[in-house]
C-alpha cells in the first residue's frame, strides 16, 4: 500500500547485504515508498500509546480506589503514579533484551514476542483482583503487569522510524518525522474516548467494579491487529533489504558508548521539553481536577479529547515548519514556546474551568508542534552501524528522564508547594532542550 503523494525510493548502489546476503537494492527489485514506512510506524506507535494511556488514565480514575483504598485519594494517586514510572525504568532493559532476541532469532520473532507481552500485560490488568480481596498481592500483580508493559515497549523497537528518516525526501524530512509521531495523539484520543464513554454511562459502583476493565481488554485486540500489520511490513524481503542496506541492525552497547555515547545523552535531552510537557497535559491535569477542583470529570475528559485532536492537527504544521526552518530550529522554537507557556501554567490550571480548559487546549497544540519533531532529531549524528541501537536507547533515556516521573513529581510538589512547581518542571525541560541543541551545534562545528 502506498500513501498518495509519497515518493518512491530510488535504488541504492548495489552492494552485499548483511551477513553475506545476496546483493541488495538491485534495479529490478521492488522499492518502498516512505509513506508505506510511515503507515507501519503510525500503527505501531498508536497501539503502544493506547496501552500506556489506558494505564495512565486508570491510575487517576480507578487505581486509587481499587488498589490503594487504605490511604487517602492523593496518596493513592501518588502510589499509582509510582507504578506508572516502572515501565519507563525497565524500558531500556527491554530494548537490550529484544536486540539479543533479534540477533539470535530474527526481527519478526522479537516483534511478535514483544507485542504479545504488551498485550498480555495490559489485558491481564483487566482481571486483577482488587486490594479488598487479595491485599498486597493485588498491588504486586499490578506492578508486574506494568513492568511487562515497559519491557515489551523496549523490545518492540523495529527500526522503522530510523528507516523512515533515512529514506524521506531531502526537503520533507520534517513532514515524515511528524507522521511517525501521530500515534501519540491517536492513542490518547482512543483511550480517553473509551474511558469518557464508560464514565458517562455507568454508575460509580459499576465503573469501579467492572467498567474500567473493558479498555484493558480492548488493548489486547488492538495489539493483535497492530502485530499483524507491523509484521506484514518488517518481515518482508523488501523491508529486510532496506533495513540491512542502511545497517539498521543491533550493535554492541559497549561499542556504541565508547564511540558515540555522548550522542545518546544529547539526543535524550534535546527532546526533554516535549517529553516534560507530554504527561503534564495528558495524565497530571486529570489528577489535579479530581483532587482539587469541582469541575465535572466527564466534561474535562471531553476537553482532553478535543485537545488531542488539536495536537494531532498541530503535528502536520510542525512538519511543514520544520521543512522550512529545520527540525532542530523547530525543536528550539518549540522549547521557547513551552517555557513561555509554563509561566502561565499555575494561573491556568489553578483558575476556573475555562482557564483549565485553556491549559489543556494550548498545551496540546504546543505538544503537537514540539513532539512532532522530537523523535530522532539528532540521531543523524550516529554512525550508520550505531544508529539502530543508538536511536532506541536515546528514546529510552529521554522518556525516563523527561516523562517517567512527571505525573508523580508534578502532583507531589504541586500538592505540597503549589502549582508553581509545574512552571519549574516545564522550564527545566525547556532549558535542557536548548542546552542540548546548543551543545550539538558546538560539537558539529568542532567536527567540521
Amino acid at each position: 500500500m502506498t500513501v498518495p503523494g509519497t515518493a518512491t525510493l530510488h535504488p541504492l548502489p548495489s552492494k552485499t547485504g548483511a551477513h553475506g546476503a545476496t546483493p541488495i537494492n538491485s534495479p529490478d527489485e521492488a522499492q518502498i515508498a516512505p509513506g508505506d514506512i510511515a503507515v507501519g510506524v503510525v500503527i505501531g506507535r498508536a497501539s503502544e500509546y493506547f496501552d500506556f494511556f489506558v494505564y495512565g488514565i486508570a491510575s487517576v480514575l480507578v487505581f486509587p480506589s481499587v488498589f490503594f483504598p487504605f490511604v487517602d485519594r492523593l496518596q493513592g494517586t501518588l502510589y499509582a503514579f509510582a507504578l506508572f514510572a516502572l515501565a519507563f525504568v525497565v524500558r531500556p532493559i527491554g530494548t537490550l533484551a529484544g536486540m539479543a532476541v533479534q540477533r539470535h532469532f530474527g526481527r519478526g520473532t522479537k516483534l511478535t514476542a514483544a507485542l504479545f507481552l504488551m498485550g498480555i500485560s495490559t489485558c491481564s490488568m483487566a482481571v486483577l483482583p482488587p486490594y479488598a480481596s487479595d491485599g498486597a498481592i493485588a498491588i504486586v500483580l499490578l506492578a508486574a503487569c506494568r513492568i511487562g508493559q515497559g519491557l515489551a515497549l523496549g523490545g518492540s523497537w523495529d527500526g522503522l522510524p530510523s528507516l523512515l528518516a533515512l529514506n524521506a525526501p531531502e526537503r520533507r524530512r520534517g513532514w515524515y518525522a511528524m507522521l511517525g509521531q501521530l500515534g501519540a495523539p491517536i492513542g490518547f484520543l482512543v483511550a480517553c474516548g473509551i474511558f469518557s464513554y464508560l464514565w458517562a454511562n455507568l454508575s460509580a459502583g459499576d465503573f469501579l467494579a467492572w467498567g474500567w476493565r473493558w479498555p484493558f481488554y480492548a488493548a489486547f485486540a488492538i495489539n493483535v491487529v497492530a502485530l499483524f500489520a507491523r509484521l506484514r511490513l518488517v518481515v518482508t524481503h523488501e523491508y529486510e533489504r532496506e533495513l540491512q542496506a542502511n545497517e539498521l541492525e543491533p550493535c554492541s552497547v559497549r561499542e556504541l558508548f565508547a564511540a558515540q555515547g555522548y550522542n545518546v545523552f544529547i539526543g535524550a535531552f534535546a527532546a526533554l521539553a516535549s517529553y516534560a510537557l507530554f504527561h503534564l497535559v495528558t495524565i497530571f491535569p486529570l489528577s489535579w481536577v479530581i483532587l482539587y477542583s469541582r469541575q465535572e470529570v466527564g466534561q474535562f475528559m471531553r476537553i482532553e479529547i478535543l485537545g488531542a485532536i488539536l495536537g494531532a492537527l498541530a503535528m502536520p504544521l510542525s512538519g511543514l515548519l520544520a521543512d522550512r526552518i529545520g527540525r532542530r530550529s523547530m525543536l528550539g522554537t518549540s522549547a521557547v514556546a513551552i517555557a513561555v507557556f509554563s509561566l502561565f501554567a499555575p494561573w491556568l490550571l489553578g483558575g476556573s474551568d475555562i482557564t483549565r480548559d485553556a491549559f489543556i487546549l494550548i498545551g496540546f497544540v504546543l505538544l503537537g508542534l514540539s513532539y512532532g519533531q522530537s523523535a530522532g532529531s539528532v540521531t543523524s549524528n550516529f554512525d550508520s552501524r550505531l544508529r539502530y541501537t543508538g536511536a532506541a536507547l536515546t528514546a529510552d533515556l529521554g522518556w525516563l528522564i523527561g516523562a517517567a516521573f512527571a505525573p508523580l513529581v508534578a502532583l507531589y510538589v504541586a500538592a505540597n508547594f503549589g502549582l508553581l512547581a509545574v512552571t519549574l518542571y516545564l522550564l527545566s525541560g525547556a532549558l535542557c532542550t536548548l542546552l542540548a541543541l546548543r551543545t550539538n551545534r558546538t560539537l558539529a562545528a568542532l567536527r567540521e
